[in-house]
């Protein structure tokens, strides 16, 4: 894989003990590297695990470890991709329940929606302004975020390693 190198950050915010290994593999798989991560209990749902990796790797790293984890449906996980020189950053989100939403980033972490998207919704919801809610909602991933927080905050203060993989 070639092209700018970016930065990102892999939070995998609830997963049982015995799937814990095969993450590890599978995202050392699409680094590169053979992996051990530090695994914390997750407060937030007793009986599950938490940890995060941050990474610095070529462009579409964030993509392809999305990818590498999608198949298990007992996981929530997000992917964070820092733009780069010309190129968009992105945010992965997967819960058990919704699956996978993507999102594009600007270089601060924003959302950006695309502006057919806005005016579909705003089409949609012309009449109805729940229906433009609902519309701009899922065009932002709300479902995913209200899904995630909990998990987020009980993650406050885990231990995070850095992993980097040039070329």
């Amino acid at each position: 894989m070639s092209g700018a190198i970016t930065r990102g950050v892999l939070f995998v915010h609830s997963a049982p003990s015995a799937l814990c290994p095969h993450v590890e593999w599978a995202a050392g798989g699409v680094l590169g590297l053979r992996l051990s991560l530090d695994w914390i209990e997750q407060p937030a749902a007793p009986g599950l695990y938490r940890t995060e990796l941050s990474w610095q790797a070529p462009q579409g790293m964030g993509a392809r470890l999305t990818s590498a984890l999608r198949g298990w449906a007992h996981l929530r996980f997000e992917v964070t991709e820092e733009a780069s020189a010309g190129v968009d950053g992105g945010r992965w989100s997967h819960t058990p329940e919704l699956g996978i939403f993507h999102a594009v980033t600007d270089v601060h972490g924003n959302v950006m929606v695309p502006e057919d998207r806005i005016r579909a919704a705003m089409e949609i919801g012309h009449a109805d302004p729940l229906l433009m809610q609902r519309e701009l909602d899922l065009a932002l991933g709300r479902a995913w975020d209200d899904e995630l927080e909990p998990f987020r905050y009980a993650g406050d203060g885990a231990p995070v390693r850095w992993l980097h993989r040039v070329g």
